[in-house]
C-alpha cells in the first residue's frame, strides 16, 4: 500500500497554522501525524488500521478528534483559502470514502425491507378490515 506525505509546500501552508505550546507529553511529529490523519481520511480504512510509519493510530486519531472538537479543521481550511491555497469549496465527495462491506446490512438476516418505490407501487401486504374502510359488515 503506498504511503500518503505531505508535500514540503503543503507542510509549509499548514505548519503555521498548527497549535503551539500544548502542555502534555512531548509532541509527535506533526508532520508525519497529518500524514496519517490524511491517509485515513482519503483510504477510508479505521484509524487503527493506520500503517505503523505515521505513528501509533491512538495517537492519530486523538489528534484528529481533538482538534476536531477544537474547530481547527475548519480553522485551517480557512486559513488556507486565505492565503490561496485552496478554494472555499474544497470538499471531500462521498465517492472517495470506502464504506465497510457492513455498512449496508447483512444478506438475508431477519426481516427485509422494501424500497419506499416498492412499497406505493406494489399491492399491500395485508388486507383491511371491513370496520377500518368504512366498508358495511355483512
Amino acid at each position: 500500500m503506498a504511503l500518503f506525505w505531505l508535500s514540503d509546500e503543503a507542510w509549509a501552508a499548514i505548519e503555521p497554522h498548527l497549535p503551539k505550546n500544548q502542555p502534555g507529553a512531548r509532541r509527535v511529529d506533526d508532520r508525519r501525524v497529518i500524514s496519517g490523519i490524511l491517509h485515513v481520511l482519503k483510504v477510508g480504512c479505521r484509524w487503527c488500521d493506520c500503517p505503523p510509519d505515521y505513528g501509533p493510530s491512538t495517537t492519530i486519531y486523538n489528534r484528529f478528534n481533538r482538534w476536531s472538537h477544537r474547530g481547527f479543521w475548519l480553522k485551517l481550511l480557512d486559513a488556507l483559502v486565505d492565503t490561496g491555497a485552496v478554494t472555499k469549496s474544497t470538499s471531500i465527495d462521498s465517492t472517495y470514502v470506502k464504506a465497510q462491506r457492513a455498512a449496508f446490512g447483512a444478506k438475508g438476516g431477519a426481516r427485509r425491507r422494501r424500497s419506499a418505490a416498492r412499497a406505493v407501487a406494489g399491492p399491500p401486504r395485508s388486507t383491511r378490515s371491513p370496520t377500518l374502510s368504512g366498508a358495511p359488515m355483512r
